[in-house]
C-alpha cells in the first residue's frame, strides 16, 4: 500500500509537470505574432527590435555576437542570464509572420541594452549578417527542454527503482515510513546558538532525512555549512545542490572560505566569478595531464599523425586509446580530490555525474525547488538534508491549473507537514529589530522567533521608530487617484509612487544626508508590481536630491530582493480600490519576504481600507497601530519635484 501511494504521488507529479510544459510551450508559441511583437523591448524574456553591433571571440575562443536594443533604463527581472538558451526571430515581410532562425544560441553576458550571444558556428553568423532588414530582428529566451526531460526521466526512475536503499528513502520522504535517527556522541559548536547546534546534531544523526528550517536572518547558511563540514568528518564526499545557480554558488563560496575542496559542476557561463576556479572545466584544464590530452585531440582533429611503424591506422587507434585513458584519469582525479560536489538539481543529471552516488545529499533553498527537480538529485543519495523556508517565496509555476493541483507544493513542505520529527526550526534571528520581526513571527512561525540582543533594539537613529505605515486611503478618496493596469496586466499607482519618493526624502532629511552617506545606510524600495517599480525608478532619477546616495538606494520587486536585506525598507503596496481586490498581494509568502528584508526601519505605504479587507493586512495594520506609528497622507502629499510632502498623525 505504501509503495502504491508513493508511486501514485510521483505519477501525479509527472502529469502536472507535463501540464506545465504544455502551458509554457503554448504561451511561447503564441507570445510573438505580427500583431503583438511591437513594444517588447523591455520584456524580461524578449528583446525587439535589436541591432547587431559586432562579432568576435571570447577568452574560450567561442564565436560571440554583440546585439544592442533600446531601453529606457528601467529593466527589472531579466531572463537573459549567462548560459541561457536563446533564439533569434524576424518578421517576414512576405507573409507578415514571425519566424525563428533554425538554431539555438546561448547568452554569454548581459548588461542593460547590450547582449553578448554565443553562436554555434560561422554559418549562424552569416545568416544573421545577410539579413536584408536587421531592424526586424529580435531575440527571445528559448524553452529549456533539457530541464523538463531531466525531471520527467527522474520521476520515472524514482517510480520504477527496485534499489532497496532508494525505495526506503522514497517511502520515508513521500510514503508512510517514519524517519530513523542514529545515536551519536553530543556535538557542540560554541559559535552556534542552541537551535543551530541542535540542527547540526539532527543532520548528522539522520539516517534518512532531516530539515533545517531557517526563517529570515536566522543563520541558515551558517548552520548548513557547519552541518556539511561535520558530515565530512564521517563521510568522504557529499553532494550539495540547490534549485538555482546563484544559490549553488553562494553555499559553495561559503564552503570554499572554510577551505573545503569544492568541485562545481555546471555551465561556467552560469557560475559566479568566485566559483569559476572551482569549476569542473577550469580544474580539468589545470590538470597536469591536460597538455598531453590537448595535443592528442589536436593531432586527431587535424589529422596530423606522426609516422608509426605499424601505419597510420594503428597510430590513430593508439592515440584514441591514450585519449580515453587520460580523460578517465583526469575525471577520476577531479572527483577524488573534491570533498564537496556542487551543482543545481538539474545539473546532478549532467553526463559527468552519471553513475556517481553519494551517502548524503544537501539541498539548499529546498522550499524554492520544484519537487520533480529534487528527485534528479535524490536518486544519487542514501539520505537527504533539506534546508530552506517554505514560508517565503515558492517555486515558479506558470500554469495556474498545475499550481492549484499541487505542482507548486514542494517536497520540503510535504516532509514538514508529515514528518515533524525531522524538522529543526532556527528561532533566533540576527537581522531585524524586534518590532519588525514580531508580526511575521506570529503569522508565519507560530510566534517562535526571537531577536538576538545585538539587533533587538537597533535603529537608524535613537529617536526613530522601527515601523511606520503611511495610509493613502483619505488622499485617494479626495483626489480620485489610485491603481491603474497597463497593457500587459501589471498594476501601478502614480500618486503612491510619488509619495514613496518624497517619503524617502523626508526620512533622509530627518536622519541627515551627511550621516546617511557617512554611515552607509542603505535603502530598499519594494513593490510586488513591475510597473510600479519602473515608475518609482524614473521618479528617483528625476530628483537631484538622490544623486549622492544613488548607490545606497535599490528598487525592485519582491522576487528581486529575495535573499537580501537593507537598513531601511519602503514597501509600495499599490492596490487601491473599493472592492478590496489585492490580487498578487494575496500570496502572503511574498509579503513575508518583503517585510523581513528590513533591519532597522520598515515603512509601508498603502491604502488601509483596501488592504484591511484581507485578514492578514488587517492584522498587519493593527500591528503598526499598536507598536509603530500610522501617518495619513494629506491631499497634497506628493508636492512638486523638489517639494517635501506633508503628513499628519493618524
Amino acid at each position: 500500500m505504501e509503495k502504491t501511494t508513493s508511486i501514485a504521488h510521483l505519477a501525479a507529479l509527472d502529469e502536472l509537470l507535463r501540464l506545465e510544459q504544455q502551458y509554457e510551450e503554448a504561451v511561447y508559441n503564441r507570445s510573438l505574432s505580427a500583431d503583438n511583437i511591437s513594444g517588447r523591448t523591455n520584456e524580461a524574456d524578449c528583446k525587439y527590435p535589436i541591432a547587431i553591433s559586432g562579432s568576435g571571440y571570447n577568452a574560450l575562443n567561442q564565436l560571440i555576437l554583440t546585439v544592442v536594443y533600446e531601453t529606457e533604463g528601467d529593466e527589472l527581472e531579466n531572463d537573459f542570464e549567462p548560459g541561457q538558451p536563446v533564439v533569434f526571430f524576424y518578421l517576414s515581410m512576405e507573409d507578415n509572420e514571425v519566424k525563428e532562425l533554425p538554431y539555438t544560441c546561448f547568452v554569454d553576458s548581459y548588461k542593460e541594452g547590450v547582449l553578448q550571444i554565443q553562436l554555434p558556428n560561422m554559418s549562424a553568423l552569416k545568416s544573421l549578417q545577410d539579413r536584408s532588414d536587421l531592424s526586424l530582428l529580435g531575440i527571445r529566451v528559448a524553452i529549456d527542454d533539457t530541464s523538463y526531460r531531466v525531471m520527467h526521466e527522474s520521476l520515472h526512475a524514482a517510480m520504477h527503482s527496485d534499489n532497496e536503499k532508494f525505495v526506503r528513502l522514497r517511502e520515508t520522504l513521500i510514503g508512510n515510513l517514519r524517519p530513523r535517527f542514529r545515536q551519536l556522541p553530543p556535538i557542540d559548536f560554541p559559535w552556534l546558538n542552541d537551535r543551530q547546534n541542535h540542527a547540526v546534531r539532527k543532520v548528522v544523526a539522520a539516517a534518512d532525512v532531516a530539515i533545517v528550517h531557517g526563517p529570515p536572518g536566522t543563520g541558515k547558511t551558517t548552520t548548513l555549512v557547519e552541518a556539511i563540514i561535520e558530515t565530512l568528518q564521517r563521510e568522504t564526499q557529499v553532494l550539495v545542490c540547490a534549485p538555482s545557480n546563484a544559490a549553488v554558488d553562494w553555499i559553495s563560496e561559503q564552503l570554499s572560505k572554510r577551505s573545503v575542496p569544492v568541485l562545481r559542476i555546471g555551465n561556467p557561463l552560469k557560475m559566479s566569478d568566485e566559483m569559476l576556479s572551482c569549476s569542473y572545466e577550469r580544474r580539468y584544464a589545470d590538470h597536469p595531464d591536460y597538455p598531453e590530452l590537448w595535443q592528442i585531440r589536436k593531432n586527431l582533429r587535424e589529422g596530423f599523425i606522426d609516422k608509426h611503424p605499424y601505419g597510420k591506422k594503428e597510430a590513430i587507434r593508439r592515440l584514441r586509446k591514450r585519449q580515453i585513458e587520460l580523460e578517465i584519469k583526469i575525471n577520476a582525479d577531479l572527483f577524488e580530490q573534491a570533498r564537496v560536489v556542487s551543482c543545481t538539481l538539474i545539473g546532478s543529471a549532467y553526463h559527468i555525474m552519471e553513475h556517481r552516488h553519494f551517502s548524503t545529499l544537501f539541498i539548499d533553498e529546498a522550499a524554492q525547488a520544484l519537487e520533480p527537480a529534487c528527485w534528479a538529485a535524490i536518486l544519487k543519495a542514501d539520505r537527504v538534508i533539506l534546508s530552506g523556508d517554505h514560508c517565503q517565496l515558492p517555486p515558479t509555476v506558470k500554469c495556474v491549473e498545475a499550481a492549484r493541483k499541487g505542482l507548486s507544493d514542494t517536497l520540503m513542505q510535504h516532509v514538514v507537514r508529515t514528518k515533524r520529527e525531522c524538522v529543526t526550526l532556527l528561532d533566533t534571528q540576527y537581522r531585524m529589530h524586534k518590532d519588525i520581526m514580531a508580526f511575521p513571527s506570529r503569522w508565519f512561525y507560530h510566534g517562535s522567533l526571537k531577536a538576538a540582543p545585538e539587533v533587538a533594539d537597533r535603529l537608524v537613529h535613537f529617536l526613530d521608530t522601527p515601523l511606520t505605515w503611511i495610509d493613502t486611503g483619505n488622499r485617494n478618496a479626495q483626489t480620485e487617484n489610485g491603481e491603474r493596469k497597463n497593457r500587459i496586466g501589471s498594476i501601478s499607482n502614480s500618486e503612491e509612487a510619488k509619495l514613496v519618493v518624497h517619503t524617502l526624502r523626508d526620512y533622509v532629511d530627518m536622519i541627515g544626508l551627511e550621516r546617511i552617506v557617512a554611515d552607509g545606510v542603505d535603502f530598499g524600495i519594494i513593490s510586488p508590481y513591475r510597473a510600479q517599480v519602473r515608475m518609482i525608478r524614473r521618479l528617483l532619477k528625476m530628483q537631484r536630491f538622490y544623486r549622492r546616495i544613488r548607490g545606497q538606494v535599490s528598487v525592485h520587486t519582491v522576487d528581486g530582493f529575495q535573499g537580501q536585506e537593507r537598513d531601511v525598507i519602503v514597501i509600495s503596496m499599490v492596490r487601491d480600490n473599493e472592492k478590496g481586490e489585492i490580487g498578487f498581494l494575496g500570496d502572503l509568502r511574498r509579503m513575508n519576504v518583503a517585510i523581513t528584508r528590513a533591519r532597522m526601519k520598515l515603512i509601508v505605504i498603502g491604502n488601509s481600507e483596501t488592504l484591511s479587507k484581507h485578514k492578514f493586512y488587517h492584522a498587519l495594520f493593527e500591528h503598526f497601530e499598536q507598536v509603530g506609528q500610522v501617518l495619513t497622507a494629506t491631499e497634497d502629499t506628493t508636492g512638486t519635484q523638489e517639494e517635501p510632502r506633508r503628513l499628519s498623525e493618524n
